[in-house]
């Protein structure tokens, strides 16, 4: 007991004072109330402030209290808040707002486009099956019922819910009419027994509306065929095949529809009531009834109308529309009675009838009663099948109405043209304000100059002269009545007198007004302008007599004169435009641009000798002209006379001696093979033009062809020293470099060209295929970057750019260089290719003619040549035509494939077409 004692004396220990209860077993120490004893309250704010005096420290202040805006403790917490800190607070108050509205916009802005992004991101999930549900409205119902049921997939045993319905109408009614059958028969037997039965006196479901509504639209509907029923004696009788099929077409309205129609009904009758003589209220409320079905009232609204406001034509029309054609017949000749000077009413009678013969009756007796109305004379003229008989009664009509232009015309137009002058001559002292009848004079003279094939011309001449004198003395005698029509008035009256086949008329019209309202420094600009408009439009005649006026008045003018070639050879005839030519050349001997023009125009057309001619007199008018000897020269060597060519050119090197001469000379003993004596002219040449860079291209392709590179290049480098900014020396000093395999010394070349020529597009291009045909595909895209880098808008680099990249990228890559080349005519042709690669035939074909749109692009050959070679591929005969067409036209001369077959000396003489064929071939 002892030993017990001794091992449980620990319990009235106390307990060390680390100890924790349960710390071995993971247990952790905690304090509680009874443990500290109860809550003291701490010492105030003010003792604390005392404390920190007697210790002599600062009190401590929070640095967050002057951060709320709402915290008045800080400096002004002991002030009075006045008048004055009232309205500061609302001044600032104004300017937080008008900053808050000024950003206002981007803030919303800005949370928009979070939100869009946010729900992009993160959709909602009826935004995830939406497309899921809009398929399931063309699920049928056979594949809607073949759907199986959901099972029980867990295969745990559920408890199956009771679930309660509410029960349909129809099925109370189905169970009552069984009941209440079964109580009629009940009844029937009591009442027969001679009992009394008493009323039923349960609860029935209420139908009326449902009957109302049914008897509303089979009334509106009777009301709407009403008008097809047919009446014999006193029965109406209604087709019921017809009935039951127009019941087909029954629209029922909505209950919105039927309350704006009450509404309206509401308003259209408080109208009427309160001012019952205003007509288009009665109108419009048979209009509402009419929408609404309710024909019966319609005609009976109208019908009070009309009674209300029978001076109104309106009401009267409104009333015969809304009846069948007897009863509208009948109201309408009501309404002569009462508006018998309204030709609208006298119109829509002679509508209603069926014959021609009724019409003209109810016409002629409307003319009766309004004799000066145009409208009704013009109907009535149009009735008239013989000529005679309208000529007559156009001739009572400008009797009666003197002052109608249109029924004068119309006389004119009718009558022979002798007595068609006399009738225009009446009119003009008629109605001597008409400009109209001016212009119908002129084209009646040249309608007679030009029909009668008897007539000399000399004696036509003189009657067209009479055209112009006509129209002159028109605008005078218009200006002394104070008849002020404007410039722009006469040139669309030019305009049409074109468009209705009067061409000397427009001509006249011209002639006589085209100089006014024109300052005297602005004339030319001013009538080239109205040309070049006139064209645009189509009008050519139009255009070709205010530039013939304008030459008149300016007639050494030369681009007034090539403007007017120009417009002939568009759309003019070979005589036409040998005319003008001719004339042009005699007012403008000095320009040379017409005398080549004349004798290309006559070479083409095969009259060789009058080109020969042509020039000869330009030899005459410019004998030191460095374009026309070339061009002799030209038309005597395509035509086989390479003798006389010869002698030209010795001839035209003395007396022009320029140096564009020298090199045609050398370049023409060139190409009929004789290189001794091209070689000689080069020498002879580059003594009188060291600075030609061209002399020495040729000399040192001479001796590239004779195989002697030393001597070649050697010419190279001379036309280098002499000529550093020219490009091409320093590309085919290159390729002759490269010919020669010496790859390294090319590329020194043409390093040494970019140092001297930066920026430039065609030595980088250059450097770029020579690290190609060298075999450095690395080398060679990484040069193509230095050159992107300093000629970043090169459409030729960024061509070369798109066609080295993979075929998956090559469409990024174009629309970068679209936009940084801005619509280089070379990206044009690149993406045309490359839609022509994905086998998008129409968009293809569309970028390759925005390839060659401006008058600058048409000029590239490659351009027409690689929509030749994708038009054989993928196009119609007639695109290829259309293609070689516009590429002749064209008439190009740059582009890397097509400069090399044109200069080939192999291919000189051949036509633009062949030339375009063979680029087509050669791309690649």
């Amino acid at each position: 007991m002892a030993s017990n004692k001794n091992k449980l004396a620990f319990l009235s220990m106390p307990a060390p004072a680390s100890y924790v209860a349960g710390l071995g077993r993971g247990a952790s120490g905690f304090t509680t109330r009874s443990d500290i004893g109860p809550a003291r309250e701490g010492p105030s704010a003010e003792v604390i402030a005392e404390a920190q005096a007697r210790r002599g420290e600062e009190p401590e202040i929070d640095p967050e209290q002057f951060q709320d805006p709402d915290n008045e403790y800080g400096l002004f917490a002991g002030t009075t808040y006045e008048q004055d800190d009232e309205e500061a607070d609302k001044i600032y108050d104004d300017v937080d707002q008008k900053m808050d509205s000024r950003r206002r916009a981007r803030r919303e802005a800005r949370e928009n486009a979070e939100l869009a992004k946010h729900r992009a991101e993160r959709p909602k999930i009826q935004q995830q099956f939406a497309d899921l549900k809009r398929g399931l409205s063309v699920v049928t119902d056979q594949e809607w019922e073949s759907i199986p049921e959901v099972g029980n997939l867990t295969r745990k045993k559920r408890r199956k819910d009771e679930r309660t319905f509410v029960v349909p109408d129809s099925i109370i009614v189905g169970d009552r009419s069984k009941s209440e059958y079964e109580n009629s028969l009940d009844t029937r037997q009591q009442q027969a027994n001679g009992f009394e039965t008493p009323a039923d006196t349960g609860t029935m479901t209420n139908f009326v509306e449902i009957g109302q509504a049914r008897d509303k639209i089979l009334s509106l509907k009777l009301d709407q065929i009403s008008g097809t029923a047919t009446t014999s004696g006193s029965a109406t009788s209604v087709d019921p095949k017809g009935y039951l099929t127009s019941l087909n077409s029954v629209v029922l309205k909505t209950e919105a529809e039927i309350g704006d129609i009450k509404r309206a009904r509401m308003l259209f009758d408080s109208l009427v009531k309160s001012n019952p003589k205003h007509a288009p209220g009665w109108i419009a409320a048979a209009c509402l009834e009419e929408h609404a079905g309710r024909m019966v009232a319609a005609r009976k609204l109208i019908k009070a109308g009309c009674e209300q406001c029978p001076k109104s034509d309106d009401v009267w029309l409104e009333a015969a529309r809304l009846h069948n054609n007897d009863d509208a017949k009948v109201i309408l000749a009501n309404a002569v009675q009462h508006v018998g000077q309204s030709v609208k009413i006298w119109l829509a009678a002679a509508d209603l009838e069926q014959d021609a013969k009724s019409k003209k009756r109810v016409l002629r007796k409307a003319l009766e009663n309004i004799p000066n109305s145009v409208k009704l004379w013009k109907e009535t003229v149009n009735l008239e099948e013989s000529a005679t008989d309208a000529r007559i009664l156009l001739s009572r009509a400008v009797e009666v109405i003197p002052l109608s232009v249109e029924l004068w015309l119309a006389l004119a137009r009718l009558e022979t043209p002798e007595r068609a002058k006399a009738v225009l001559n009446k009119a003009r002292k008629s109605v001597p304000t008409s400009h109209e009848i001016w212009i119908a004079a002129g084209r009646l003279l040249e309608q007679g100059a030009v029909d009668d094939p008897d007539k000399s011309t000399e004696t036509s001449n003189k009657e067209l002269e009479l055209v112009d004198r006509t129209i002159e003395l028109g605008v005078r005698e218009l200006r002394r009545h104070q008849v002020l029509l404007t410039r722009d008035q006469w040139l669309k009256e030019a305009e049409r007198c074109e468009s209705d086949g009067s061409p000397r008329t427009c001509e006249a019209i011209i002639k006589a007004t085209v100089s006014m309202e024109v300052e005297e420094e602005d004339r030319l600009d001013t009538w080239v302008g109205d040309a070049e408009s006139a064209e645009a439009r189509g009008m050519v005649g139009t255009a070709r007599a205010v530039l013939a006026y304008a030459l008149k008045v300016f007639p050494d003018q030369r681009n007034l004169w090539r403007k007017a070639a120009d417009l002939e050879k568009a759309h003019g005839t070979k005589e036409s435009l040998d005319g003008v030519l001719s004339q042009a050349v005699h007012y403008c001997p000095q320009a040379e641009v017409l005398w080549l023009m004349s004798a290309k125009e006559k070479w083409l057309a095969g009259d060789v000798p009058a080109a020969r001619e042509v020039l000869e007199k330009a030899f005459i008018a410019n004998p030191e002209s460095e374009q026309i000897w070339l061009a002799a020269v030209k038309l005597e060597a395509e035509n086989g006379e390479l003798g006389v060519a010869r002698e030209l050119l010795v001839r035209a090197r003395t007396v022009a001696d320029t140096e564009r001469i020298w090199m045609k000379s050398a370049v023409f003993e060139r190409q009929q093979g004789q290189y001794a004596a091209a070689l000689e002219t080069v020498s002879s040449a580059l003594s009188k033009f060291p600075k030609f860079a061209k002399l020495y291209m040729i000399q040192g392709q001479i001796r590239q062809m004779e195989k002697n590179y030393s001597v070649a290049r050697a010419s190279y480098a001379a036309g280098l020293k002499a000529c550093p900014k020219e490009i091409t020396l320093w590309v085919l000093a290159s390729k002759l470099e490269e010919l020669d395999g010496r790859s390294i010394k090319a590329r020194a070349l043409l390093e040494k060209g970019r140092l001297v020529n930066p920026a430039n597009e065609i030595l980088w291009a250059e450097s770029v295929g020579v690290e190609e045909r060298s075999g450095g595909a690395a080398q060679a895209k990484a040069m193509l970057a230095r050159g992107l880098q300093e000629c970043p808008s090169s459409g030729l680099l960024w061509s070369m750019s798109i066609w080295a990249e993979p075929r998956p990228t090559r469409k990024s890559r174009s629309v970068d260089a679209l936009k940084k080349s801005k619509d280089n005519p070379l990206i044009t042709c690149t993406v045309a290719r490359l839609f022509w690669a994905e086998r998008k035939i129409e968009k293809a074909r569309q970028w390759f003619s925005r390839s060659v749109a401006t008058e600058q692009d048409k000029d590239i050959g490659d351009h027409w040549g690689w929509w030749l070679k994708f038009e054989r591929q993928h196009g119609t005969p007639e695109y290829v035509e259309e293609v070689i067409r516009q590429g002749v036209a064209a008439e190009p001369h740059h582009g890397p494939v097509w400069q090399v077959i044109a200069k080939d000396d192999k291919n000189v003489g051949k036509s633009t077409k062949e030339l375009l064929v063979m680029a087509a071939d050669a791309l690649q």
